[in-house]
């Protein structure tokens, strides 16, 4: 449990048609992420990222990479990607309007003589991640209709990091990865892009298994279903979803919890942080503490 607390700490300290993503994942204590695979480039290729709500930008290793591992712990090839080798790729230039698009934690870069619009990107654990932007195809699975069980397979073009370097915990070989998938509000994310040239609407849904395996879906759009529940976001900000939480509930039985517990804080106004990159559910203490009872009292005490 403190493994857990303390990966969640340094990183804390991170009718359209809709956008399907299979998602797979480690619930250990050590790696505790969610990732999917992107498919970019033509011919396209797979990318395993991890999946993060609490981040805007996309990116991928680059083949040009100085520093970035050669292997992962977690079980499956790293790959790289590489310009030449996808027919459809196309570099951004300083003086490309999309260049200057601001996103959190990024440092627009654009250093002579090739003029290529590159980036830093900070992660609250330090770790950071350094490239060129580049657009390029991405092919992924569209659910039409009313159904989340038909789709078609379809591609569009995204502006996305290419990391060229990276630092801290990026570069650890027992959990490395190809990318990281932001897909927060700011307006470099995948699915404000989409949502901008009017192929999805701006809402995502995700189911997220619990076991070792991780496992679940990734949804970018609206899928039209009655089982389908949504919430109001509060307040619209730039930088992370927040919801508001009202009441927690336990078999089915709502805690007996003082509603002025959910707005105890200071960020009372910004409401419930959603992160897939946190492995843990952090609570005020009036409502941790019922909670916990609430637990406790269903749960054998030999297995406490």
């Amino acid at each position: 449990m403190e493994t857990l607390r303390v990966h969640d700490r340094t990183r804390n300290s991170q009718i359209l048609a809709a956008v399907n993503f299979p998602v797979q994942g480690k619930g250990n204590s050590v790696v505790g992420m969610y990732t999917t695979i992107v498919k970019l480039g033509s011919p396209p290729r797979d990318y395993t990222v991890m999946i993060d709500t609490g981040s805007d930008l996309l990116w991928v290793s680059c083949s040009s990479c100085d520093n970035c591992p050669q292997s992962s712990g977690l079980g499956f090839k790293l790959n790289f990607f590489d310009m030449v080798g996808s027919s459809t790729a196309a570099s951004i230039l300083c003086s490309d309007r999309l260049c200057p698009i601001g996103v959190q934690g990024a440092v627009v870069r654009c250093p002579p003589p090739t003029k290529q619009c590159g980036y830093t990107y900070g992660y609250v654990d330090n770790s950071t991640t350094s490239g060129v932007y580049v657009i390029d195809e991405m092919h992924y699975d569209m659910i039409l209709g009313q159904s989340s069980h038909s789709g078609v397979n379809t591609s569009g073009t995204v502006f996305f990091g290419c990391s060229t370097h990276q630092d801290g915990g990026l570069t650890e070989t027992s959990r490395a990865i190809d990318g990281i998938f932001g897909f927060g509000p700011g307006p470099l994310s995948v699915v404000s892009q989409l949502s901008a040239r009017g192929t999805i609407p701006r809402a995502f849904s995700h189911c997220l298994k619990g076991d070792g395996n991780g496992g679940g879906i990734l949804v970018l759009g609206a899928v039209v279903e009655p089982s389908i529940v949504y919430s109001p976001l509060v307040p619209p900000s730039q930088q992370h979803y927040y919801l508001k939480l009202e009441s927690v509930a336990v078999n089915g039985l709502p805690l007996s919890i003082n509603p002025d517990a959910f707005a105890s804080t200071k960020y009372a106004d910004r409401g419930t942080t959603i992160d897939s990159g946190t492995a843990l559910a952090y609570l005020v203490q009036a409502v941790y503490d019922p909670l916990i009872a609430a637990v406790r009292f269903l749960v054998p005490s030999r297995i406490h």
